[in-house]
């Protein structure tokens, strides 16, 4: 499953990652993190404090790994409109669930202070980048100026969080790319009247 190359500390960071997106924190298992990362008994202790720290390490990576790829897509040339584009019809494993936002629905990790802060931090970010990009839209003149940035990326980052359960739900992308549509619609520039 995972390289030859690939360290045990590597293997059982992304077993966990795996995990944590496919059964939560609970269904995450020690001996399952083992038996996926091929990992003999005791390794887990050798490379992490336990459960928890090791818990903490995947959902750093995986949290890191969402914010390179939002930051890619948000910070690409083109207008504010084109970026906040490129940012929602990025390629997504829209059935699986966002790694990140489907953390927010265990319980286990919103009840820790440690392990919430990662998911909290990049949802936060996202958020704030994409504010940015509609403040800029709004000062070149794309977007209405009463708009408030805050506001619009809180909606776009609850419309991609809600189109991931809305497809989970229907066992169909098209209700993700339902959501898509639905926001950018509300975003396109209006053509000037003359």
């Amino acid at each position: 499953m995972y390289s030859t190359g690939m360290s045990t500390a590597e293997r059982l960071i992304e077993s966990t990652r795996e995990l944590l997106w496919d059964r939560g924190y609970v269904g995450t298992s020690p001996k399952a993190i083992l038996e996926r990362a091929g990992a003999g008994q005791g390794s887990m202790y050798h490379h992490f404090k336990g459960k928890p720290d090791l818990a903490l390490a995947a959902i750093r990576r995986t949290a890191e790994e969402m914010r390179a790829t939002a930051g890619e897509a948000l910070g690409r040339p083109g207008t504010p409109y084109e970026r906040i584009e490129a940012y929602l019809r990025r390629e997504r494993d829209v059935l699986r669930g966002c790694p990140v936002g489907r953390l927010t629905m265990d319980p286990d990790i919103i009840a820790s202070d440690t392990l919430r802060a990662p998911v909290d931090e990049t949802l936060d970010w996202i958020r704030e980048r994409l504010a940015g990009i509609v403040e800029e839209g709004k000062e070149q003149g794309q977007f209405a100026p009463s708009l408030d940035g805050e506001q619009i990326a809180a909606a776009i980052l609850a419309a991609v969080q809600g189109g991931y359960v809305l497809a989970r739900a229907s066992r169909s992308p098209a209700a993700f790319d339902a959501a898509v549509t639905g926001v950018l619609s509300l975003l396109a520039p209006q053509p000037t009247r003359a």
